[in-house]
């Protein structure tokens, strides 16, 4: 393995099964996977449907060049090979893709998990579903629903719908990692919403900077380092709140998605 790269090699087949049946595929979907590595998953979505049209990212050239011997050509048919960066190349790769046809899986170094959730959602042509096989703890945060919300749960539930399909033990990888793993699932909402992510988002920042704190003082220290806001009081922000349903003494945590949204609308 090359361990600069992060990478643990899933073996069990039963996890693999659980991952491509959590694809849903279908007959012309386009795959897109993250790490190929030795190709024992890309393996098993040939397996599985002939007529799937498969793009398998790889950084590392030795693990590309070995998927070329093992088979795997680059030439034409239904798979291609990348060598490459994910964080880098998968905009590019995507962008002339047909929306809704394409699907993304991958066993992925752990350390990138942020970055690549962060560039999936700022796709304009966002995955269908999307599956990872990433840290348990981190899948477990993701799936958070109120009372125990948090900032990546309510950036993730933005734009898609997470579950856990399977837990996969550490004697699953070769070499075994230091942490338990997890399969999540990430069903792509395709919800027209009027505000702008950026004003979500922001709004996500300001909410979860300190979580212990009530949903009422995060804003008030947010209109304080920012004058410009809507608001001009703290009073007024407490109006605003109750306005949308939203207890300004509450916290983060018990916040929906939708109160999010109703709150970027206000701010």
């Amino acid at each position: 393995m090359r361990q600069k790269l992060g990478q643990h090699f899933l073996k069990d087949k039963n996890a693999i099964g659980k991952i491509v049946e959590a694809l849903e595929l279908k007959d012309l979907d386009t795959v897109i996977e993250v790490g190929a590595g030795h190709g024992e998953l890309t393996e098993k979505l040939k397996i599985k449907n002939q007529r799937l049209k498969i793009v398998a990212i790889e950084k590392d050239l030795e693990l590309g060049d070995r998927l070329k011997v093992l088979g795997f050509s680059e030439e034409g048919g239904d798979l291609k090979i990348v060598i490459g960066d994910v964080l880098k190349v998968l905009e590019p790769i995507t962008y002339n893709l047909k929306p809704k046809t394409w699907k993304l899986v991958g066993n992925i170094p752990y350390y990138i998990t942020g970055y690549l959730l962060r560039i999936i959602s700022e796709l304009e042509n966002k995955p269908e579903l999307t599956v990872l096989t990433i840290q348990k703890e981190v899948a477990e945060r993701m799936v958070a629903r109120p009372p125990r919300m948090n900032r990546l749960a309510a950036s993730v539930q933005f734009w898609a719908e997470p579950e856990i399909v399977a837990r996969v033990p550490k004697t699953s990888f070769a070499p075994a990692p230091e942490v338990e793993s997890a399969v999540i699932k990430l069903k792509n909402k395709n919800e027209k919403i009027k505000i702008k992510d950026e004003d979500y988002y922001k709004t996500v920042k300001v909410l979860f900077q300190q979580p212990r704190k009530t949903i009422l003082n995060n804003l008030v220290a947010d209109l304080h380092a920012d004058p410009t806001r809507g608001f001009t009081s703290k009073e007024e922000i407490g109006e605003k709140l109750k306005s949308i349903s939203v207890d300004p003494n509450s916290r983060p945590q018990d916040l929906r998605v939708e109160d999010i949204i109703k709150l970027a609308e206000i701010r």
